[in-house]
C-alpha cells in the first residue's frame, strides 16, 4: 500500500534519511543515540541548535550516496535534565572525541551545521589531528550580536512558548531565507520543537560566548565554509574572520539560501561537500 502524501508530510517521513542503522554509545557523561546511513568514507554530521539528527534527514539521505554518514544526538537532546550539570563547548567537543573513539574513527570528515558548525570548529581547534577535513554551514568565527540575535536570545531564555507559536514560526521563516510553506516548513518547525526549549536556550548562550579567532591557526585541515547569502545569523565580518584565519579554506556562497540551507537546499549543500572532498583526494 502506498503512503499518502498527507501522511508523509504529517510524519516527516518524506524528509527522513530512512531507518539506517541505529545504536547507543555509552560515553562518560551520557549515553548517546546515533544513526548511520550509507557506505563509504566516514563523514560525521554534527546537528544544530534544535531538531537533533532527525532534522539532518534531507542532507544525510543525499550524502549517504557517497559516504558512510554518521550522526548523533548532542548532550541534552534526549534528556534536558543533563543541564543540571554545567557543561560548555569544550565538554561537547570532548563528547565528540569520545564518540569517535567509540566508533574507532581515527580521522573522519567532520561536518557541522549551525550550532553544530560552531561545535565542529571548537572540536577541530582542540583536536586538530582527529579529522581529515572540516565542513561547516551557518557558522562564523565569533558571535556578532545583531537585532535578530538579540531577539532570539531573549525569546529562548525568557519566554515559555507553545509549539504552535506564530511568532516563532515566522522566525523559522527568517532562518530559512524566505517565506516557507507546506510540508517542508511543517517538518522543520515540528522537528525543532522536539528539542526542549531550555536546551535550545543553553546552546544559544554557548554560541554567544563563542570566539575562535585566536585559535584558528590550530586548524590545519582543508576546510569548506558554506554560507547562505540570506543567512541573517552569521555576519559578514564573522565569516571573513573565519575565512582569513583558516589558511586551507574554501568559501562557497549559496544563492537564495538562509541559515537552514542544509534542510532547504540539501542537494546543493551535499554537492558542494562532495566536490570539495573529491578535490582533496585528487
Amino acid at each position: 500500500m502506498k503512503a499518502s502524501a498527507g501522511w508523509l508530510a504529517a510524519t516527516g517521513a518524506a524528509f527522513s534519511a530512512g531507518v539506517g542503522r541505529s545504536g547507543c554509545a555509552h560515553l562518560t557523561h551520557y549515553t548517546v543515540n546515533y544513526r548511520e546511513w550509507g557506505e563509504g568514507p566516514p563523514l560525521v554530521l554534527v546537528p544544530g541548535l534544535a531538531g537533533g539528527f532527525e532534522l539532518l534527514g534531507p542532507l544525510a539521505r543525499i550524502l549517504a550516496r557517497d559516504f558512510r554518514v554518521i550522526s548523533y544526538q548532542l548532550r541534552g537532546e534526549d534528556d534536558c535534565f543533563a543541564l543540571r550539570q554545567p557543561f560548555g563547548l569544550a565538554d561537547l567537543a570532548n563528547d565528540l572525541a569520545e564518540f569517535l573513539d567509540w566508533h574507532c574513527l581515527e580521522s573522519p570528515v567532520i561536518m557541522g551545521v549551525s550550532f553544530g558548525g560552531v561545535l565542529a570548529l571548537e572540536f577541530a581547534a582542540r583536536y586538530p589531528h582527529r579529522l581529515e577535513a572540516l565542513a561547516v554551514q551557518g557558522a562564523g568565527a565569533r558571535f556578532e550580536r545583531g537585532l535578530l540575535q538579540q531577539v532570539a536570545g531573549t525569546v529562548l531564555s525568557r519566554f515559555l512558548l507553545p509549539v504552535d507559536n506564530p511568532f516563532i514560526n515566522q522566525f523559522f521563516n527568517l532562518l530559512s531565507g524566505g517565506k516557507q510553506q507546506g510540508p517542508l516548513f511543517q517538518f522543520v518547525t515540528a522537528q525543532c520543537w522536539q528539542t526542549d526549549q531550555s536546551v535550545m536556550a543553553h546552546r544559544f548562550r554557548l554560541v554567544e560566548q563563542f570566539d575562535i579567532v585566536n585559535r584558528l591557526g590550530r586548524i590545519r585541515v582543508p576546510s569548506l565554509l558554506l554560507t547562505g547569502d540570506r543567512d541573517l545569523l552569521v555576519s559578514r565580518k564573522s565569516l571573513k574572520a573565519l575565512r582569513d584565519g583558516l589558511k586551507r579554506s574554501r568559501l562557497v556562497r549559496l544563492p537564495d539560501a538562509g541559515h537552514l540551507a542544509f534542510v532547504t537546499q540539501p542537494g546543493r549543500v551535499a554537492e558542494e561537500v562532495r566536490r570539495f572532498l573529491q578535490l582533496q583526494d585528487a
